[in-house]
């Protein structure tokens, strides 16, 4: 990767999710941002996760926030609910087609791109992006097991990244989230007692 390479993140939300926790920690996605940014002109860096709209509170809805004021593009894409073949209720939350289309269009612009899924499904799409010109990056894990990326995936890739190699880099231990909402908790006690 050069330091002149105009780059495009793309995250699979729910994939780096469970690859992250399978590997044991929590992504930072600050220090993902700046860390990518140090690799490229970042040109774009898009978060995609599917959401269910009809819940009061949605767990994620405090990232989303945080990811679309600090630099991110989020889109996002309510759930299909549907009922099977044997009458079991069933969520469908797929974001494949979008990130595909959004990958698409902007490979025009870009030299490189960095695809945070390890979704065997993206296999053609990196083959078209790369024909264009672009150079692919996938990053996920096979340091985990079961492995969480599709071998077609890693094998189309220009270049694979072990999201193990980045986990001190990009990584959040619980220990530090843990720390932080003591330390808030700590400070709230402190301003009631005074």
């Amino acid at each position: 990767m050069s330091p002149f390479d105009k780059i495009a993140l793309f995250i699979d939300g729910p994939n780096l999710h469970a690859t992250a926790r399978a590997l044991g920690f929590e992504i930072d996605y600050k220090r993902l941002l700046g860390e990518f940014q140090s690799r490229g002109t970042l040109q774009r860096a898009f978060y995609y996760t599917p959401i269910i709209e009809d819940q009061e509170y949605l767990a994620v809805r405090p990232l989303l926030d945080w990811l679309d004021y600090n630099g991110y593009a989020v889109v996002t894409k309510p759930t299909k609910e549907f009922v099977d073949a044997c009458g079991r209720r069933k969520v469908k939350a797929n974001m494949d087609i979008e990130l595909a289309v959004d990958a698409m269009v902007i490979a025009e612009r870009v030299d490189q791109i960095i695809l945070f899924s390890g979704d065997g499904d993206f296999r053609s799409l990196v083959e078209a992006v790369q024909r264009r010109g672009v150079r692919v990056t996938v990053v996920s894990t096979i340091a985990s097991q079961p492995v969480m990326i599709a071998d077609e995936l890693r094998r189309q890739a220009d270049e694979f990244i072990d999201l193990a190699e980045l986990k001190l880099t990009l990584g959040r231990e619980p220990s530090e989230r843990l720390g932080s909402t003591l330390s808030a908790g700590k400070r709230r006690e402190s301003a009631s007692a005074e």
